[in-house]
């Protein structure tokens, strides 16, 4: 069987913090609050935007959550998804991971509009074999609902895959649905969030990603199987 390769994508993929942080102040602002600029953000990325949210409107007291997902949907959808950059050596990897024969899947939090319009920005979405993410009926906005599809909907087999992520949602939803978990170390979570997830593993550079992908997912192929 083929082994698959599930890849987070902000803190993974991209840094977008500057591009999240300029939706969050535009949803904040078109509910009438007036944030501070240097709002520290970078602590909840990667979590669901509803969360996300949430835990900004808090220090107002301000319960109006839908209404600031809706708002920050529409400032990201028109500029915001721009503010995202790949960090340094990730093409490279998802250019050798592809040519040792791994499928590749997407499986990120944000809108799936988005995610697919930003691989494409990028030049990457030609290495994915699905884009996935949340939809508009918000039934795939956590990580283990998300997984479970992406492993129905393409027949993955859950022993054969691996989930790559920087943040605990990420190792937390893999395990939930029997994979294991590779915690990156470049993005917004900390070793120490990943570690109490339970990561089966971490690496520390982009430049190493393929390297420990391919090291994890080697002793569930089958003789003769892949091209690395």
């Amino acid at each position: 069987m083929t082994c698959s390769v599930l890849l987070d994508l902000d803190g993974t993929l991209i840094d977008s913090y500057p591009g999240i942080l300029a939706s969050c102040l535009a949803a904040l602002r078109a509910l009438g609050h007036e944030p501070d600029e240097t709002l520290e953000i970078k602590r909840i990325i990667g979590a669901p935007l509803e969360e996300i949210m949430q835990i900004l409107l808090q220090s107002y007291g301000d319960g109006r959550v839908g209404e600031a997902v809706t708002a920050y949907r529409q400032h990201y959808g028109e500029s915001g998804f721009l503010g995202s950059v790949p960090y340094p050596g990730i093409g490279n990897s998802l250019a050798e991971m592809k040519r040792c024969g791994l499928q590749i899947y997407l499986a990120t939090s944000k809108r799936e509009i988005f995610a697919r319009r930003i691989l494409e920005h990028l030049g990457f979405a030609r290495y994915f074999d699905g884009i996935h993410g949340s939809v508009p009926s918000g039934e795939l906005d956590h990580k283990p609902e998300l997984l479970a599809h992406i492993l129905s909907r393409h027949g993955l087999s859950p022993s054969h895959s691996l989930m790559v992520g920087d943040r605990r949602h990420d190792i937390s939803g893999a395990h939930a649905v029997g994979m294991r978990g590779l915690g990156v170390l470049w993005g917004y979570g900390t070793r120490d969030e990943l570690e109490t997830a339970g990561a089966d593993q971490l690496v520390d550079a982009p430049a190493d990603l393929a390297r420990t992908v391919l090291s994890m997912v080697k002793g569930t192929q089958s003789p003769g199987q892949g091209r690395c």
